[in-house]
């Protein structure tokens, strides 16, 4: 057989190629790695899960890495957080719908009469002629305090026509 060999420029490309290739592997090997334990920290607080999941790339490299877009959690962490925001927001909308106090359905907040059952749902400021809730003691557009009938003491007539019929 005859002996071939090739030009030493032509080993030295090849040398250099292999060098860049190799490198190449290299830096992607350890950009799935990194890849992946910033993408795995953006889904769980879980430190097993963050460790197992980098491990599984660094050891089995791209079959790993194809087993961890099959088991990763679907939603990211800010996205579980804005999904709960709105969770909370549509419950906090559920809750703040009036209800009539006598007929409990619903009614819209600025009502000041039940429709259906004709209840007083709120009353009118004097000073400023708003709209209040009942259960407030002061006006908040205006400030006035709305006179508050006297509680009866006990032993006298809580009207005042039978404060002033003798008693027999």
């Amino acid at each position: 057989m005859p002996n071939f060999t090739l030009p030493s420029g032509v080993v030295q490309a090849i040398q250099v190629s292999l060098f860049i290739l190799g490198a190449y592997a290299v830096a992607f090997y350890l950009g799935l790695v990194v890849w992946t334990a910033r993408d795995i920290s953006s889904r769980t607080r879980d430190w097993l899960v963050r460790t197992l999941a980098v491990l599984l790339v660094l050891v089995f490299n791209l079959p790993g890495l194809l087993l961890y877009f099959v088991l990763r959690p679907r939603e990211t962490l800010a996205e579980l957080y804005e999904r709960a925001l709105e969770e909370e927001a549509l419950l906090q909308d559920i809750e703040d719908q009036a209800t009539c106090p006598s007929c409990k359905r619903r009614v819209a907040q600025d009502f000041a009469v039940c429709p259906y059952c004709r209840t007083a749902l709120k009353t009118r400021c004097p000073s400023c002629r708003r709209l209040l809730n009942p259960r407030w003691e002061v006006c908040p557009y205006c400030g006035h305090e709305p006179a508050k009938p006297a509680p009866a003491a006990k032993g006298q007539a809580a009207r005042p026509d039978e404060a002033r019929s003798p008693a027999t």
